[in-house]
């Protein structure tokens, strides 16, 4: 039985409607009945929001486009000025009522010409009898415009006298929209994020035709294991999934196994996942090359110039505060007298070692240390003497902003600040290179 049913839609296109946006089916109800029939007055304006790849401007696209209803879109973040977005808008419009590609360019520089050129524009017969709908999607850059851009927006309806509904893509809430003035309410609706069970369903049907649906069930179950805790984005599983498929089918390939033996086949692609979780959202290769990895079985790290971890460029004495910040974070307070002191006098042996220092360092993770340890380690790694002057100070507050150190806990306290090395030993490495 079908989820979708609206009265005012043939019911084939809300079944491939349904089958384009799964997992999204109540979301997709919701904004249909909002809609109503193609001819009656909708919500003047619809604010839409969720985090990033949940679906928001996929759906709206998909629905639009199925049930063929009047519609502009218009990305914000390529429009970036009024000017630019309205003259969009409008454009889009009148080639939205001729049928044919606008070539002469509009010119429209304030709000009250806009409202005039866009009467114009829906005059046609064919606007006229049905509800427009113009998508402004990354709506959260219309907050950087004129402070009169987006209460016009929300109630275009009333301002044009049209039917006119303006629905506001954006991953911020409302209450970072509202002017403090106040400006017409939206009807707010919230896009969850997919759970792990929509996921496999949506990047399941993407199977390819050789194999049978159940194998590539089965690997994107494994994929999801390993990327799940680390990445929700359906577009960059999608890439994971498609980059790494080949490497989990040789062993069907080979004739070594068969497409039911999952332990075998997890065995191989184990170690090469691993190594992708290393360029989770940070592209630091193409496909070309991470495949051409693959087939000679090297590591990510062998292409030179493309790591954003071991290139990175920071300034002189930036490099030893981080080496510095890092040894703070993971040697003991009693052991830099012992490294970092040329006399530091005689050293009793002792076999005696506290139980939880029995673990490495590293797996516990890193230790908060004062501003002044830092500084001490610091005089005592670089070569020439270093005067405690405030671009040493700034440097520090700058690798906080970059989010290499952070701060622990509050800046008033009496013993100062206190800070935790948050970069891993291949990045320390790199730099001490």
């Amino acid at each position: 039985m079908p989820n979708l049913e609206h009265s005012a839609y043939p019911a084939a296109d809300l079944l491939h409607l349904e089958s384009l946006v799964p997992c999204r089916e109540s979301q997709v109800s919701t904004l249909l009945s909002i809609f109503g029939e193609r001819q009656q007055f909708s919500f003047p304006s619809i604010f839409i929001y969720g985090h990033t790849s949940s679906g928001k401007t996929y759906v709206m696209k998909t629905l639009l486009t199925t049930l063929q209803l009047p519609h502009v879109f218009v990305n914000c973040v390529e429009y970036f000025t009024s000017r630019l977005l309205l003259e969009e808008i409008l454009i889009q419009l009148q080639n939205c009522s001729s049928g044919t590609e606008q070539t002469s360019p509009v010119h429209c520089d304030t709000l009250n010409d806009f409202v005039r050129l866009f009467k114009q524009a829906v005059a046609s017969q064919e606007l006229q009898d049905q509800t427009l709908y113009i998508v402004l999607d990354r709506a959260e850059q219309l907050r950087e415009m004129e402070a009169n851009i987006l209460p016009a927006f929300l109630r275009l309806q009333e301002l044009t006298d049209r039917n006119v509904t303006v629905v506001l893509l954006s991953e911020i809430v409302w209450e970072l929209f509202r002017p403090n003035i106040g400006c017409f309410e939206p009807f707010t609706m919230y896009f969850p994020d997919y759970s792990i069970g929509h996921l496999q369903k949506i990047l399941s049907q993407n199977h390819p035709p050789e194999y049978s649906a159940d194998f590539y069930a089965a690997y994107i179950n494994i994929l999801l294991g390993v990327f799940y805790m680390v990445c929700r984005d359906l577009k960059e599983l999608r890439h994971l999934a498609a980059l790494n498929f080949a490497k989990y089918c040789e062993p069907v390939v080979r004739g070594e196994a068969n497409e039911r033996d999952t332990r075998k086949l997890w065995k191989n692609i184990e170690p090469h996942l691993k190594k992708a979780m290393q360029t989770v959202y940070l592209r630091e290769i193409s496909s070309s090359q991470w495949e051409r990895l693959q087939h000679d079985g090297g590591e990510p790290g062998q292409l030179k110039g493309l790591s954003a971890h071991t290139h990175v460029e920071l300034p002189y004495y930036s490099k030893f505060l981080l080496i510095a910040a890092y040894l703070a974070s993971y040697n003991p307070v009693r052991t830099d007298k012992r490294f970092f002191l040329k006399h530091h006098g005689k050293i009793r042996k002792t076999n005696f070692m506290k139980k939880h220092e029995k673990t490495s360092n590293h797996l516990l993770g890193p230790k908060p240390f004062p501003l002044d340890r830092l500084l001490a380690i610091l005089y005592s790694i670089v070569d020439n003497r270093v005067a405690p002057t405030a671009n040493i100070f700034s440097q520090i507050t700058s690798l906080v902003t970059l989010q290499l150190l952070s701060m622990v806990g509050q800046n008033d306290q009496l013993d100062g600040p206190r800070y935790k090395c948050t970069v891993s030993l291949d990045f320390i490495r790199a730099i001490a290179r």
